[in-house]
């Protein structure tokens, strides 16, 4: 087990604005994951993962059950996920996912953002071959013998497990499966009684671009921009 790989990270927009944003993310992952699977989190991995992952930012408890309540009402907005794909500045790919009950009104505006930002936004295709997409589980590694539990995983799908921190710089384990796998993973940690901060599906890029730090500092200007955007739910890049 050593250190994870991660890419340059971009700079993050004020703490209230990511805390709102992150409660706005996972309310819509809800309403995706009630109406595709029900309300029940015991029966329905996508919407346990979702009630961790507003855990680990802090969520109110209501605010979650207020969101599954929304979700399985009649007159609640029906969000589709959509997955745009362009090049920023200095030749970085990025990767940008968003749910949206506008698919026309989304698609102007993160072509708008690209534009602004010095990039371009892309067809299907021209920038995901450069990505491959994985679950990825963040421990906290108190009282967990990483060694141990990375050969208890592997038949579970785990791919990489290593050290890494969070924004605040606190240690933590990730563990990453292909995307296949990522219920299988899930259920085995479960199985385990071990919760996650957090489980996502995230884009990891199999390519990565060198940059200096002026230049990685334009790109973020680009993502924090595309970020904002009340549609985008995350946005991934291959900035080293």
């Amino acid at each position: 087990m050593g250190r994870i790989f991660e890419v340059r990270k971009a700079t993050m927009f004020a703490r209230w604005d990511r805390m709102s944003k992150q409660f706005t993310r996972i309310g819509k992952e809800i309403n995706i994951a009630v109406k595709a699977g029900g309300g029940n989190p015991d029966t329905n991995p996508a919407l346990r993962r979702c009630i961790q992952n507003a855990k680990s930012v802090n969520m109110p408890k209501d605010r979650v059950e207020a969101a599954i309540k929304k979700a399985l009402g009649k007159d609640t907005e029906n969000y589709e996920e959509h997955l745009y794909e362009g090049y920023g500045p200095h030749g970085v790919a990025i990767l940008v996912e968003t749910a949206t009950d506008n698919p026309t009104r989304t698609v102007a505006n993160v072509r708008s953002h690209f534009n602004k930002g010095g990039g371009s936004l892309g067809t299907n295709g021209s920038v995901s071959f450069q990505f491959k997409k994985m679950g990825t589980f963040k421990l906290n590694p108190e009282g967990v013998n990483a060694d141990e539990l990375e050969l208890e995983l592997i038949d579970a799908g785990l791919e990489e497990l290593g050290e890494s921190v969070d924004d605040n710089e606190n240690a933590i384990l990730v563990l990453r499966c292909a995307f296949a796998d990522f219920g299988s993973l899930q259920k085995a940690l479960e199985d385990k009684n071990i919760t996650p901060i957090s489980a996502e599906l995230e884009w990891i890029p199999t390519v990565t671009v060198p940059v200096t730090d002026e230049q990685a500092e334009e790109i973020s200007k680009l993502i924090d921009r595309l970020e904002q955007d009340d549609d985008v739910n995350k946005v991934f890049h291959n900035m080293q």
